[in-house]
């Protein structure tokens, strides 16, 4: 199972909001994507989706779960 979903994100580093494409997959995964509007890297992590809503975390690179 694979699904693209868009969702609003706040900025781990200047706070704007943005729209992201988010991939649900059958795995927990974790990825960088870079701001849209101050260029930062965001890190991501989506957890998987097997029997509930899956779970979209975002975090700046230097701070941990």
């Amino acid at each position: 199972m694979s699904d693209l979903i868009e969702m609003d994100i706040d900025c781990p580093y200047c706070g704007e909001g943005i729209n992201v494409s988010v991939e649900i997959l059958d795995e927990s995964q974790e990825y960088i994507e870079d701001c849209q509007v101050c260029c930062q890297p965001i890190v991501f992590y989506v957890g998987s989706a097997l029997e509930c809503a899956p779970t979209v975390q975002v975090r700046s690179e230097n701070e941990t779960f």
